[in-house]
């Protein structure tokens, strides 16, 4: 009889209902069970698990660790996917490992490195990779100095908190005045300098961000997975220019990304991202876990969780190639399951019933959504 896989996924993206069907829908068909926790009832990925909690709230990292091993042994898990306090609980591999749980995860060494973004740049930098020129600031005066040489260099300034993902934060300078047209349509990356300028004055406590030239398209993002061994596995770029999405495997991006992979130890699955400064390609930042949008591989013909998942049992899936690089494609979003609620005027006793060609089916495929830059 095949063995089943035990896999636990914590406080993740909402894009990672598809790990999870990409885990279901291995192509040695081996059963996979998935655990799932998060601190939001709402989140897909709870409906999409085989099994699922919700996470307690306000826990300290150390505190946070306790939860996880116990978490591992009570469910029996085999693999276990940290997002959240992820750096806290690669610390502590050698007691997961105890518990009968591989992580997926690199060392927590490695993760450090990463978690600010001008630590991150200066190691990168020491490596022989690209990084855009970059400031770090504190306080408004700061902050003018660095947008005005970028300007006097011909450059759009930007910033974003030294620290965090996914794009929070991260606003465009413009010398225009606020007026109407900031209002008019959707809300905009824009922020007028003047106004910057004074909410840092008046904040209670000093900012941390970098300052930085607007970079250019395409931005690419590529997925790597390393095995313990320091040995790189797969290395795909995904090209996002406007709406456009594609694939390539251009040395001028899969190249650096394969050097700080391997340079750092950045075990299983990671993503490594790039813009153009001028005519090159410079490193834009370093993701210690798999992207929201790695299940876009697949239509390279690659199952990347699986692979990874194999490689944190002690199984060796060997190189992955991808089959084809397709055509260029857009991200569309679709519907997912939530888990049922109580309240009744969220679920109707008696809703009204859909005509049985328009029936949604229970795990409703989509693209995902793009992530931000």
């Amino acid at each position: 009889m095949v063995s089943r896989v035990r896999v636990w996924l914590n406080r993740t993206y909402a894009e990672n209902v598809f790990f999870v069907d990409q885990l279901r829908n291995n192509p040695q068909g081996r059963p996979v069970e998935v655990h799932a926790t998060h601190g939001d009832p709402d989140s897909p990925v709870l409906a999409a698990a085989d099994t699922a909690e919700l996470e307690p709230e306000g826990l300290s990292s150390a505190a946070y660790v306790e939860y996880a091993l116990d978490q591992c042994r009570r469910r029996g898990i085999h693999v276990f996917v940290p997002r959240l306090h992820q750096a806290a609980v690669a610390a502590h591999r050698a007691e997961f490992a105890a518990a009968g749980t591989a992580l997926l995860a690199p060392p927590a060494d490695a993760v450090q490195v990463f978690e600010d973004k001008v630590t991150a740049y200066e190691a990168v930098e020491a490596l022989g990779v690209p990084v855009p020129p970059y400031r770090r600031v504190r306080d408004a005066d700061q902050l003018l100095a660095a947008v005005e040489a970028l300007e006097e260099d011909g450059h759009k300034a930007c910033f974003k908190p030294a620290s965090g993902a996914g794009g929070v934060g991260f606003r465009i300078v413009t010398r225009s005045p606020f007026s109407l047209t900031h209002l008019g349509g959707f809300p905009s990356p824009y922020v007028p300098l003047e106004l910057v300028v004074a909410a840092v004055r008046e904040a209670a406590e000093p900012v941390d961000w970098l300052v930085m030239p607007r970079l250019g398209e395409p931005e690419v993002s590529v997925d790597c997975l390393t095995g313990p061994d320091g040995r790189v596995r797969m290395a795909v770029g995904r090209t996002k220019n406007g709406r456009r999405r594609g694939f390539t495997l251009h040395p001028s991006v899969i190249e650096p990304a394969r050097r700080i992979a391997e340079g750092f130890g950045l075990h299983y699955l990671t993503n490594i991202q790039f813009r153009v400064f001028g005519d090159e390609p410079v490193l834009l930042d370093v993701n210690t876990r798999p992207a929201g949008g790695l299940h876009q591989l697949s239509l390279c013909g690659l199952n990347a969780p699986w692979a990874a998942v194999r490689l944190a049992l002690g199984e060796d899936p060997g190189e992955l190639r991808p089959q084809r690089l397709g055509q260029d494609y857009a991200v569309v979003s679709g519907p997912r399951p939530v888990r049922p609620v109580s309240l009744p005027y969220q679920r109707p006793e008696h809703p009204p019933a859909a005509p049985a060609a328009r029936t949604a089916p229970a795990r409703a495929q989509s693209s995902g959504r793009p992530l931000a830059v």
